[in-house]
């Protein structure tokens, strides 16, 4: 690029303050816009990054529009930019709803575009493959195949979003959709038509890319996960809830092998043996033989579900002698594989996973070294086997000096106090430039903050039945209009347990239905109480009365037998570093950040957050936390909280404590 090219890119992103002014295009383009000194404060960070490279991390607080304040510069810089965020839901937002407005507010011609990871896309070779086997689906299974087959004639885009019949988590979807593994590539008699190659052409030649976390490090990691030619030629990237990264990159940067590959792979064989190799009978059989053998490991694991580390299974012969006969079963059917892939590209196809699921279960059959975690989870009939890096953050920031573009990360949720130490560090960005920007909501006359006296220890037996007596007496203040947010699934079902028989709001449940509907309901009844977990600490946008009190039962420390986290204890005392300063209590305060984050969602929200866990008042570390957290008024006392929520102003509330 010239130097004018770059005189002019910089002018061009010079008036971004006014653009997001009062007399700025999105003033007459979204309703009830307000100008945000916050946001403008983001938005001229993020053009600087961008005009002159760097990275730049930025905590926007709830309420600052962290979104325009990005999409701003980035659709005005006239660069290639790649936005990545947390999940799939967002994406969508991202391109159905909110560039488009920026683009037709600034009136410029941007082409975007929206690009998932594989397995989102129909994919005709696998559609066809399965509805030529179709004995092995159950009678409501062949109805949605069906819904599908009937779909693929009129869908232009094959992104099964778009099929709101069937839910995200049929068995059907598995089946008619690609991975990296199961995929044909040029060899696939569909690949002219092929809708996750219609998706990487159209991102190729857009301005601007809308992606998700996952499919960003499955390229970084993988080089095949869709557009190994789009990363390098992107000049910006902007990482939205980059609170998610470290976790991610852990995923993808490791290696896994799960029972459902290995399902995967002798389901796809025994398909494809009957289009192109009906007459060798070994295929069905090696598969049949590959199948008992991911049972019988299973079961050498333990029934209950659970993470552990292989430490403590790897002295035991009887499951040792599982994996060798496993790796014994994969290697004959690649073996019989071989002979059989000249009879189809399917065929090949599978040969070729096969041969890369054992070079798998080599690497995980053999000890780790002292930069990996070796860790196995167990969930119903199913298991992962792993190897997660120590540290992410040398290969991480490898691939971002590779890439040589400017990055900005972004979350509501990235600083412990006002310390970026930890997040940076995570990912090995402490050369970053940072921003910390608190959310504009008022919430001194907003908010209450009520940490209720005697609680008992958070590891006492009864500690669940304490939190649900504290929140019954809150709960009769708000009327319903509130969450439960728990940190162990044993706690909500023992709380579910508690309240189902005796309770006068409508009472919903995690699990009871899909996150989605359990919402809509939510809103719908204007009085319930929803308890959660993980699932519903992020995420959730519930505007208005609706959702009036978050109450929270612990501070959310990850569990201490998690076998990554013991691992990175480990590491961490080696080192001479205190591990709980240096690595739990930061993250515990990020999660926590989140949590609190459901409560004031607009200006006009108004509510209460109870946090129940008194070792915010007795250990040193709860002022930690306490000071992570939005300023509101502070109280005791539970009859503060009614006097709230029967409008008093909070400065008259009684007893107040004074916010640090």
């Amino acid at each position: 690029m010239t130097d004018l090219q770059d005189i002019a890119r910089i002018n061009n992103m010079s008036d971004i303050t006014e653009l997001l002014s009062e007399t700025g295009p999105l003033a007459d383009s979204v309703s009830g816009f307000a100008p945000r000194a916050e946001q403008q404060q983001m938005a001229e960070a993020t053009a600087a990054v961008m005009a002159d490279g760097g990275k730049l991390i930025v905590e926007a607080g709830t309420g600052t529009g962290k979104t325009f304040a990005y999409l701003m510069p980035a659709l005005r810089s006239g660069m290639k930019v790649i936005i990545s965020t947390g999940t799939r839901h967002l994406q969508d937002q991202l391109y159905g709803k909110d560039l488009p407005v920026v683009r037709d507010a600034l009136n410029l011609p941007v082409h975007i575009a929206l690009l998932k990871g594989r397995s989102n896309y129909l994919c005709r070779h696998r559609l066809e493959t399965v509805a030529s086997d179709g004995r092995r689906l159950s009678g409501r299974q062949l109805h949605e195949l069906e819904e599908v087959r009937a779909w693929e004639g009129r869908t232009k885009y094959g992104d099964i979003a778009e099929l709101g019949l069937l839910s995200e988590d049929s068995p059907v979807w598995p089946r008619v959709t690609s991975t990296t593994e199961n995929c044909l590539g040029q060899e696939c008699e569909h690949f002219q038509d092929c809708f996750v190659i219609k998706a990487r052409r159209n991102a190729l030649e857009a301005d601007v890319v809308v992606i998700n976390h996952h499919l960003l490090f499955a390229d970084m990691a993988l080089r095949e996960e869709g557009f190994g030619e789009l990363l390098p030629g992107a000049d910006a990237f902007i990482i939205d809830e980059a609170h998610q990264l470290p976790e991610v990159a852990s995923v993808f940067f490791g290696t896994t092998l799960s029972s459902h590959q290995l399902r995967d792979l002798a389901r796809d064989v025994r398909a494809e043996h009957l289009r192109e190799a009906g007459d060798m009978q070994d295929l069905p059989d090696a598969t049949e033989r590959l199948d008992g053998m991911v049972h019988r490991l299973r079961l050498a694991l333990g029934q209950q579900d659970r993470r552990a580390a292989w430490s403590e299974v790897a002295g035991n012969e009887v499951l040792q002698a599982i994996l060798e006969e496993l790796a014994a079963a994969l290697m004959q059917l690649k073996d019989w594989l071989t002979i059989a892939a000249e009879r189809g590209k399917g065929l090949e196809s599978c040969r070729q996973r096969a041969a890369l699921l054992q070079d798998r279960l080599s690497q995980l059959m053999e000890h780790g070294s002292g930069e990996t975690i070796h860790w196995f989870e167990t969930m119903h009939s199913a298991f992962r086997l792993n190897l997660t890096p120590l540290n992410v953050a040398p290969v991480f920031r490898k691939h971002l000096d590779t890439l040589n573009s400017a990055w900005v990360f972004t979350s509501a949720t990235l600083a412990v106090g006002n310390s970026f130490e930890h997040f940076a560090a995570q990912l090995g960005l402490e050369d970053a430039q940072a921003l910390q920007l608190d959310s504009p909501f008022d919430y001194q006359r907003n908010a209450l903050l009520y940490l209720p006296d005697d609680m008992p220890d958070p590891n006492a037996a009864h500690y669940v039945d304490a939190v649900v007596s504290c929140a019954r007496e809150v709960l009769e203040a708000s009327a319903g209009r509130a969450f439960l947010l728990f940190t162990s699934h044993s706690a909500l079902r023992r709380a579910a347990t508690l309240l189902e028989n005796d309770f006068n709001y409508p009472l919903l449940v995690q699990g009871s239905a899909p996150r989605q509907e359990l919402l809509e309901q939510f809103r719908r009844l204007g009085n319930a109480v929803l308890l959660g977990t993980s699932s519903f600490w992020e995420g959730v946008d519930v505007r208005g009365e609706a959702l009036s009190c978050v109450i929270i039962d612990k501070l959310p420390f990850s569990s201490p037998g998690d076998p990554v986290l013991q691992a990175r204890i480990e590491a961490l005392r080696k080192q001479g570093v205190n591990p709980f300063m240096a690595y739990q209590l930061p993250n515990a305060v990020i999660t926590l950040k989140q949590g609190i984050g459901r409560l004031i969602r607009d200006h006009s929200d108004r509510g209460v957050l109870v946090l129940c866990d008194p070792r915010l008042r007795s250990k040193g570390y709860g002022r930690v936390f306490l000071n992570s957290l939005p300023d509101m008024p502070r109280t005791h006392a539970v009859d503060s909280v009614h006097e709230f929520f029967i409008g008093l102003d909070s400065t008259r509330v009684e007893p107040l404590l004074s916010s640090p």
